[in-house]
């Protein structure tokens, strides 16, 4: 079955999306699509790093990936730099490193464009069993740090009172956050993988009574994005990680303009209750 490039992407895009919406439901009540957006930058100087000391490329934009978010905690932290202003200089930091460093590898043959906007037609099996395995740890994760962490993101005041340790699951978020850019870079690449994150969790946020259904939903949501994308890729002859951004953009759209918001999914401000 897995014989078929286009089941494996199906297979692997599936796989990402499943782990992408819950996360990126986070991302969404935190307010961190420029975070989100950090990261996948980053990821390209994990691939030049990768290349240069011919390393496992998932590994080096995970490990790259979370040096980067580290950093950007430990400068938040000590108030010395505003966080927009960290933001943007560690995003295109990393992104032009990253480009100047591939420039200088001219024996070396990268596709850039596929590091930059996914290639989820080249998929391996290997490639799917990293997704799904990576996939599932990082859910299991994110299930026991659910309560803690959606506490601090209504109010760290609140959470800390109640000893569920703040900061302890903001850093967990953010390993998880750095495995799910290395996992997605091959799928929509290293300039949509925020895309992935943010639009399915925005078009849940339209119909869900509860935090956990917006995730369950964004996981459904962002699936279906890479069905129909795949198959709208293979219709209009049409990159494949653009078209499956486009499908979601399409599903987003459709659900502003179709349906009224749900007046039950407010902001996790005023979702207290939920966090008990």
């Amino acid at each position: 079955m897995l014989d078929d490039f286009f089941t494996r992407a199906l297979v692997a895009g599936i796989g990402v999306a499943l782990v992408a919406g819950p996360l990126g439901c986070f991302v969404v009540w935190r307010r961190l699509a420029y975070f989100g957006d950090t990261l996948s930058h980053a990821a390209l100087l994990g691939v030049a790093l990768a290349f240069l000391f011919e390393a496992n490329v998932t590994i080096a934009v995970f490990a790259v990936s979370l040096l980067v978010a580290l950093s950007l905690l430990a400068l938040r932290r000590s108030g010395s730099i505003a966080s927009d202003t960290l933001l943007g200089l560690l995003s295109h930091s990393a992104l032009a490193i990253g480009l100047v460093a591939l420039s200088f590898m001219a024996s070396v043959r990268i596709d850039l464009m596929g590091y930059l906007f996914g290639d989820i037609l080249a998929v391996s099996r290997l490639d799917i069993l990293q997704i799904w395995l990576g996939g599932a740890a990082v859910l299991a994760v994110l299930a026991l740090i659910w309560r803690p962490f959606f506490a601090a993101t209504v109010s760290e005041e609140i959470a800390s009172g109640e000893g569920l340790s703040p900061r302890r699951t903001e850093l967990v978020f953010i390993v998880l956050m750095a495995g799910v850019v290395a996992m997605a870079l091959k799928i929509v690449g290293a300039l949509l993988v925020t895309a992935l994150l943010l639009i399915p969790a925005a078009t849940a946020r339209r119909f869900a009574p509860n935090p956990e259904m917006m995730a369950v939903l964004a996981a459904l949501i962002g699936a279906l994005a890479v069905i129909l994308g795949l198959y709208g890729s293979l219709s209009f002859d049409t990159p494949s990680g653009p078209s499956i951004v486009v499908a979601a953009l399409i599903l987003f759209i459709g659900s502003q303009l179709k349906f009224p918001a749900n007046r039950n999914a407010p902001p996790p401000a005023d979702m207290k209750d939920a966090s008990r």
